[in-house]
């Protein structure tokens, strides 16, 4: 496969789980300030920081709110990782790549753009945030499935699969990373039941809290949760099942090319600590230590694919 092929492949899926993942950030906003004690300032704060767009946030305004940050990350196309930035980009990417594609596949790509520009036309009013929220979710579910329904499992598939899972690694991580030192506003918090529905808000953001009980019941404990969302290799967006999916896609690849390079020793590297480690390691060394980490070694193991699969 031709390199600019892979990488139309690779970052039309990394914008398409960004979308997602932009959509369950604002509604876990949205969650968390309805529970606010004080003002809503905090959490909303959270969620620009969680997204990694503060800079670019503060450039335009200069009051966290539902209405100003849920335009920024959902409408404003002048941020490049909003709803409306990512689809279209992923759809880009899509035409790029077109004959890759089953028709099924692009069809859902772009009937979800043409779904975003309605949907997202005007400023949104926060009583109908919910519904929007869960249209957007709808939407890129419909591509996923039509994706995993109807794709053969060649490198088409594994550069895909790739995008996808650095993407949700990297969205899982930073999460966490914000809930552990943004959210709770005092330490005298931890175990009460604000704290305790901050927490259900971030598991609600990642899809990922009936599952929760399913393992844990009801109890939410922040170790608990840091185990599922790191070390749970079932669990669809923990760290530990986006790695292992990552390494077989590249494991295919190398099989696929007779090639093997860096990246392959990275994931495994990576692999290996989150296969080996105990969330009471972590915790000991440090969650916040171990997510910032973490975070930059995903960013490196994607440039090292795109340098060497020739992306460029």
């Amino acid at each position: 496969m031709l390199g600019r092929n892979a990488n139309g492949l690779y970052w039309m899926n990394r914008y398409i789980e960004r979308a997602e993942n932009m959509a369950r950030l604002v509604d876990a906003g949205l969650r968390l300030a309805l529970t606010s004690t004080a003002s809503s300032t905090d959490e909303w704060t959270s969620v620009v920081v969680s997204a990694g767009v503060e800079f670019s946030f503060l450039q335009k305004h200069t009051e966290f709110t539902a209405d100003t940050v849920a335009d920024f990350l959902l409408r404003d196309t002048s941020n490049p990782s909003s709803v409306m930035s990512a689809i279209e980009t992923a759809r880009n990417n899509g035409r790029m790549v077109r004959t890759a594609l089953t028709r099924e596949t692009w069809e859902a790509i772009n009937e979800a753009w043409m779904s975003m520009k309605r949907l997202l036309k005007a400023p949104i009013d926060e009583r109908d945030l919910p519904r929007i929220l869960d249209q957007i979710k709808r939407e890129t579910a419909f591509i996923r499935g039509s994706f995993y329904g109807t794709m053969l499992r060649n490198e088409i598939f594994d550069f895909s699969q790739i995008g996808t899972f650095i993407e949700r690694a990297d969205n899982t991580a930073r999460i966490l990373d914000v809930k552990y030192y943004v959210l709770l506003p005092s330490v005298s918090w931890v175990g009460s039941s604000l704290d305790n529905y901050q927490w259900e808000s971030i598991l609600r953001s990642v899809a990922a809290h009936r599952s929760y009980r399913w393992v844990y019941e009801a109890e939410y404990k922040p170790t608990n949760i840091a185990d599922f969302l790191i070390l749970n290799g079932r669990m669809p967006r923990s760290l530990a099942f986006c790695y292992r999916n990552i390494a077989e896609s590249l494991s295919f690849l190398a099989t696929e090319y007779g090639n093997r390079f860096g990246c392959h020793d990275t994931v495994e590297t990576t692999l290996a600590k989150l296969r080996v480690g105990s969330i009471k390691d972590i915790f000991d060394r440090g969650l916040h230590e171990f997510l910032v980490e973490f975070i930059g070694d995903n960013n490196r193991l994607g440039n090292q694919i795109a340098e060497e699969y020739r992306f460029n």
